[in-house]
């Protein structure tokens, strides 16, 4: 085969396409390569330059296969390299609607892998460019896998705060580590090495980020059926370590033998056993078990083997162990949580999923977009009015600066509760004060700016009248003064 090699213009734009494959899809970085990529000014919307890089891609792949230099192995070195990644992130995203189509598929589906019926057609298109069969189904199943695990992360985790967008790409990098190419070379089937502890506040989310985590594991594809060997659906478990009594618990966990404790009866599987070779098992609430059961989940972390209650024979646990807990990150480190040889073998990667206030705090129409998510999900349908009603409510009855103590769960009972019955409460957090509050305060103390202090008024009335007209009215400004100190608080 004649040999070929790219010109120096050629090289300098795939490999920005060779760098953008390797970004983190959460990442600014990536945002910038597609722009570069596109040939789109740093304005351009997200969406815009991500489908203008893709279509460059494509016409500037299909230059070098007019001129027959399409096959990656008229390259060597370098070039050979980049082209080889330029490829496969082409035919990534040509089958980038038909990998969504087939996660719904098996979302619906669940425990039976469903027959990929484009596979043909990607193994056609890689094969013409030089590329081996076997490693065609290694790639078609970390394309997958890639896609799987953007599609978790950006559906179930809604949100578009700076905190939101750090704990997403912390997630992507959970998956597949900080370098991609050097998970697809030495990690992909080597990740249950790598426990993760998630920390958070009550109802943030960590199960639905243990989740997101656990359903996006490498996959091998099978030729011969034309089918994952397994269903995503079945990767990930999970187990409430609090819910369960001492006495029981080392059962759950490990399983027993028939005859092992009175009522017995027969022998039991734990969560451990159950877990899939190719997914995450969630241990929740773990900052709440016994020394006793944190020195044999070591064992398990360190040999990956466990002994089932009753038994003398080691069963060999596969899958990644993710933890989650509510306790203080401060009372972790200080060694108050867990004994100090099971932390430093759990902590491979410490995960902090942010609370709502604070999302909220960084950027408000994050309440709005989590809204719009939580009705979509209960109702069925997208409704702007149902939406726009319940957040009228929320304003009136908690106002601006509720606290959310009860974080994402919360406001999904927020959402149950105004359908229900048009109204909702909520809960003062201990030491939160409410904007009433705040301004007494400042009052009292004496050092509450004056403009703070029509800020903070103005905001108050509004939540209370709910027009910038009846809040000139009581305050005798008028109504663009009240609106200027009304934005002036929201900004803060």
């Amino acid at each position: 085969m004649k040999k070929a090699i790219l010109t120096q213009t050629e090289r300098k734009f795939f490999k920005t396409v060779y760098n953008a494959a390797f970004a983190n899809p959460f990442s600014e970085l990536r945002e910038r390569l597609d722009r570069k990529i596109a040939g789109l000014f740093p304005s351009a919307a997200r969406r815009e330059s991500k489908d203008m890089c893709v279509l460059e891609v494509d016409r500037q792949l299909r230059k070098l296969e007019r001129q027959n230099r399409g096959d990656i192995n008229q390259y060597t070195g370098d070039d050979q390299e980049v082209l080889r990644v330029v490829y496969l992130f082409d035919i990534f995203h040509k089958f980038r609607d038909r990998f969504d189509q087939l996660i719904q598929d098996q979302i619906a589906a669940q425990d039976e892998p469903v027959p990929v019926e484009f596979v043909d057609e990607a193994r056609a298109m890689m094969k013409e460019k030089g590329f081996s069969i076997p490693s065609f189904y290694h790639y078609f199943a970390l394309s997958f896998q890639l896609r799987r695990a953007f599609y978790f992360i950006s559906k179930t985790l809604v949100g578009k705060s700076p905190c939101m967008k750090t704990f997403k790409k912390h997630l992507w990098y959970n998956v597949f580590t900080y370098n991609i190419g050097l998970y697809d070379q030495h990690l992909w089937d080597k990740m249950e090495d790598f426990s993760t502890l998630l920390l958070g506040e009550t109802g943030t989310g960590k199960g639905t980020a243990a989740k997101a985590i656990g359903m996006s594991g490498f996959i091998p594809f099978d030729g011969k059926r034309n089918c994952f060997v397994q269903s995503f659906t079945r990767a990930f478990s999970s187990l409430n370590l609090s819910q369960y009594p001492e006495t029981l618990l080392e059962s759950e966990l490990f399983g027993h033998t028939k005859g092992a404790f009175t009522g017995a009866v027969e022998d039991y599987q734990g969560v451990l056993d159950r877990c899939s070779p190719h997914g995450a098992i969630l241990l929740d609430e773990i900052g709440e078990i016994p020394d006793h059961i944190q020195i044999k989940l070591l064992r398990v972390l360190q040999e990956r083997t466990f002994t089932p209650v009753g038994a003398h024979a080691l069963s060999r646990f596969n899958g990644r162990v993710i933890a989650a807990t509510n306790r203080p990150k401060n009372d972790i480190m200080d060694g108050r949580v867990f004994r100090e040889d099971f932390y430093y073998r759990l902590c491979s990667d410490i995960i902090d999923v942010p609370p709502l206030r604070i999302r909220i705090q960084q950027d408000p129409s994050e309440l709005d977009d989590l809204l719009d998510f939580t009705v979509t999900r209960m109702t069925g349908l997208s409704s702007s009015k149902i939406t726009d009603k319940i957040k009228r409510i929320i304003d009136r009855r908690l106002g601006n600066h509720y606290s959310w103590p009860g974080n994402v769960r919360e406001l999904e009972q927020c959402v149950r509760s105004v359908l229900l019955r048009r109204d909702y409460l909520g809960k003062q957090a201990s030491g939160d004060l409410s904007l009433s509050g705040f301004l007494c305060q400042g009052i009292l103390a004496q050092d509450l700016p004056a403009a703070d202090l029509l800020s903070g008024y103005c905001t108050l009335l509004y939540d209370t009248c709910g027009t910038y007209e009846k809040v000139a009215r009581k305050t005798g400004l008028d109504r663009r003064t009240v609106k200027k100190y009304i934005m002036n608080h929201k900004k803060k």
